[in-house]
C-alpha cells in the first residue's frame, strides 16, 4: 500500500473508531457524553482544575466547556471550589457520584476494549498500543485522555 493510500485509510478508520466510541459512550451510560466522560476523567487525573483549563487542553470553544460543566454540575458529577492559592479562582472537582460514574463507566469501556480486542496477539496489542500513543503524542492533545 502507498503512504497516501495508508492515509486514507487511516483516516477513514479514525473517523469509523470516533462513531463507534460516541455511540459506545451512549449506549454505556446515555447522559454522560464521550466529552463528558472525557472532562471528568481529566478532573480525576488533574485533581481539579479550571474550565479555561479544560478549554485549552482539549482545544474546545470555552462555551462548549461551559455548556459541558453546567450539564455535569446539575448532574452533581462535579462542583465548584475556591482555589486555596487564589479565592477569588473556582475549580472543579469530581463529586462523589462523579468518581463513581467514572469508574462505572470506565471498567464498561475496559471490558469492552477487552472483548473486541480479545483474540489480537500480544504483539499486535503492544504495537497497535504504541502506534496510538506515538499519534496521539504528535496530535497535540493528551496521551491519556
Amino acid at each position: 500500500m502507498h503512504a497516501a493510500d495508508a492515509v486514507e485509510t487511516i483516516q477513514r478508520e479514525m473517523t469509523v473508531f470516533a462513531r463507534r466510541a460516541r455511540a459506545a459512550a451512549g449506549r454505556m451510560h446515555p447522559e454522560l457524553s464521550l466529552v463528558s466522560y472525557t472532562l471528568l476523567g481529566h478532573l480525576e487525573e488533574s485533581g481539579g482544575c479550571r474550565a479555561t483549563d479544560l478549554a485549552a487542553h482539549y482545544a474546545l470553544d470555552k462555551s462548549t466547556v461551559s455548556r459541558q460543566v453546567a450539564a455535569l454540575e446539575r448532574a452533581g458529577l462535579i462542583e465548584r471550589r475556591p482555589d486555596p492559592a487564589d479565592q477569588r479562582v473556582l475549580v472543579l472537582h469530581l463529586t462523589d457520584a462523579g468518581r463513581r460514574i467514572l469508574a462505572q463507566v470506565t471498567e464498561s469501556r475496559r471490558a469492552a476494549f477487552r472483548q473486541r480486542l480479545a483474540d489480537w496477539p500480544a504483539e499486535d496489542l503492544s504495537r497497535f498500543a504504541d502506534y496510538l500513543v506515538r499519534y496521539n503524542a504528535r496530535s497535540g492533545s493528551g496521551r491519556h485522555d
